[in-house]
């Protein structure tokens, strides 16, 4: 999180993208369950729910083996701050009004444990996501957005049903490695990061690199960018605070247009 990016910021110039900082885990909690909300809206804007299936994790600051998570059955678009539930390392809610559904806990908790670095994660059943992940192919650094995943994407390629079974979580958590993202065969996409801000943008832009190389595929047009040039684009855009910064731009949007998110 300390990386900076290469922007100009001359003297007496305010940084518009400089991260917060908290005196107390509980503003930290609170600031971070806040973003979590977001990230569910602009997935809900986004078209990324699919009835009651995919969910967004955050570790809690303080009980890290607890994770915030989406409500069982509630649509992303209508998800507050306050409607999300707490669970711990069973399963079992310990705050909040609502259920969780158990694939929530099989696959998420199984990776947060997997990966202790790891502060978010986030699944959903998007359409180009799920539609590339029949192929069973990691993406091509097609573009510049797509070389976020040069080399640090992975494929779990197995499908056996809903996830349902801690031992399936484990498998993903396992082909995840220590990738940023990685493509569930017959399933969808499953991305994470040190900040919601990161996990939930990384999950954005895989859809739509997803999308571009179904459109470019079906235009057979595919032309990758070399190794070389893929692998220094990636150090360019596919680190952590790169993550960070290209949500911020969203999140002052849908904050300014459903504030309600907040509460």
């Amino acid at each position: 999180m300390g990386q900076q990016m290469e922007r100009v910021v001359g003297e007496g110039v305010t940084d518009y993208l400089e991260h917060p900082t908290f005196k107390t885990i509980e503003e930290e909690r609170q600031h971070n369950k806040q973003k979590l909300a977001a990230a569910f809206r602009l997935f809900g804007r986004f078209g990324f729910s699919e009835g009651a299936a995919g969910h967004i994790t955050y570790r809690d600051p303080e009980l890290t083996d607890h994770l915030w998570v989406n409500p069982y059955g509630m649509h992303f678009s209508k998800i507050k701050a306050s409607d999300l539930v707490l669970v711990n390392s069973e399963g079992k809610v310990v705050e909040g009004k609502y259920s969780v559904h158990k694939s929530a806990f099989s696959i998420h908790s199984a990776v947060h444990e997997a990966r202790p670095d790891v502060v978010a994660s986030a699944h959903a059943h998007s359409v180009y996501g799920k539609t590339w992940s029949v192929s069973g192919r990691l993406l091509d650094p097609l573009t510049q957005d797509a070389c976020s995943f040069y080399n640090d994407h992975s494929i779990f390629d197995e499908y056996k049903g809903v996830a349902y079974d801690e031992e399936e979580g484990v498998r993903i958590g396992r082909a995840l490695g220590d990738n940023k993202a990685v493509i569930l065969r017959s399933h969808g996409l499953l991305t994470v990061g040190q900040s919601v801000d990161s996990a939930a943008f990384w999950f954005i832009t895989m859809e739509r690199s997803c999308q571009s190389q179904l459109l470019a595929e079906s235009a057979g047009i595919v032309n990758p960018i070399g190794p070389e040039d893929a692998a220094h684009t990636a150090s360019q855009v596919g680190r952590e605070i790169d993550g960070w910064e290209s949500f911020q731009p969203l999140w002052e949007r849908i904050i300014s247009e459903e504030p309600d998110l907040l509460d």
